[in-house]
């Protein structure tokens, strides 16, 4: 699929939007049967074997003249010369948009996310749901399952700090899930060393199975209100390790990728190779795909990002299907996905997304 600029993208989508209106049925199952043969085969189609298939009957001579016109509004193009036709990135857009049919999950495979993610009914950890969710998502688009996670919403496990000499301290910080954070933090004047052994002692004393944002609230409340058993300077180590975990940005965001392996399963060229790879850089850069996650978090529903439409991420030649999910409060706390090659299969892949973060938003406390 070609690759085009943002600006370039967004000026050809509204032109194309107008015209795309104006298509009369015929041109419309013309566009629509070479955007269909593109997600099922990945191969051009030509207008021979598009006038066998079409319900109404059209010579290639006649199907060649709609394809130009097609063409013409910048919804399809030749990829090289004498071979039929592909969507352009603009084309994809205003097939998912305005003329892709969305039907609904099966239910073997709603059965199959609710067994995967619900389990025994057993309360689990978030980070166990949400790992679960990544990779069940993963297995059944044959994509990279990715979930985006307030880290304030990891659930603690133990807490250290530790003299680095010179008036700082290690913060250590271990979740449930066996992740360990470590951040620097300036001690106050004056510390005595047995006071990070206090401070360490009393947050592991009132963080078993709370999560970072509701253990900081917990003691920064209990020392607000004189009631925590600490002399100033400790509760100071203590209020200032917790700030200084939760950051700010997308530095209080972590990511799960999951099956990454899948995106080498269809490819076929050199061009697909490439992509792949640039898709993975991106991915372990992870900043600019959790700011255009963030972006998903303020939308209602399933999201859809293709190739380079957005600036924030490099997806050309990828598509990026993402919805947000809710705790049991109906608080926003993430968003959870596919990402894979334009060529996906919406129509099953938007409401397993949707689907999973709706179930999700039942079961994150």
């Amino acid at each position: 699929m070609r690759h085009t600029d943002p600006n370039e993208a967004k000026a050809a989508a509204e032109a194309a939007a107008i015209g795309l209106r104006q298509l009369n049925e015929r041109s419309r199952e013309i566009f629509k049967r070479i955007v269909e043969t593109y997600l099922t085969t990945g191969e051009p189609v030509g207008s021979r074997n598009l006038s066998r298939a079409l319900p109404m009957t059209l010579s290639p001579a006649s199907v060649r003249n709609v394809m130009s016109d097609l063409e013409g509004l910048g919804l399809i193009y030749a990829p090289h010369t004498s071979a039929g036709r592909l969507p352009t990135q603009t084309g994809l857009r205003l097939f998912i948009d305005g003329l892709l049919e969305i039907g609904d999950i099966s239910v073997e495979e709603r059965s199959q996310i609710e067994s995967r993610i619900a389990g025994s009914g057993r309360r689990r950890a978030v980070e166990d749901l949400l790992g679960e969710a990544g990779e069940m998502l993963s297995g059944l688009s044959r994509c990279a399952g990715i979930v985006l996670v307030d880290k304030q919403s990891k659930t603690l496990k133990h807490v250290e700090f530790v003299s680095l000499g010179q008036g700082k301290a290690l913060a250590v910080l271990v979740g449930e899930d066996g992740d360990v954070e470590n951040r620097i933090i300036a001690l106050p004047d004056g510390l005595p060393l047995s006071s990070l052994h206090e401070a360490s002692n009393y947050v592991n004393a009132r963080i078993g199975g709370l999560t970072l944002a509701d253990a900081r609230v917990r003691i920064e409340l209990e020392i607000e209100q004189r009631r925590a058993q600490l002399d100033e300077l400790t509760a100071r180590v203590v209020t200032e390790g917790l700030a200084t975990w939760s950051g700010d940005g997308a530095d209080h965001k972590s990511l799960i990728v999951c099956g990454r392996a899948h995106l080498l399963e269809d490819v076929k060229a050199m061009e697909d190779l490439e992509r792949v790879r640039l898709l993975f850089e991106d991915l372990d850069t992870k900043t600019d795909l959790i700011q255009l996650l963030g972006l998903a978090e303020r939308a209602e529903g399933v999201r859809i990002f293709i190739g380079s439409e957005n600036k924030l991420f490099s997806l050309s030649g990828s598509a990026l299907i993402v919805s947000p999910f809710e705790d049991t409060e109906q608080k926003i706390v993430g968003v959870l996905g596919v990402i894979g090659p334009t060529r996906l299969n919406y129509a099953r892949i938007i409401p397993m997304v949707d689907y999973t973060a709706r179930l999700l938003g039942r079961l994150v406390p």
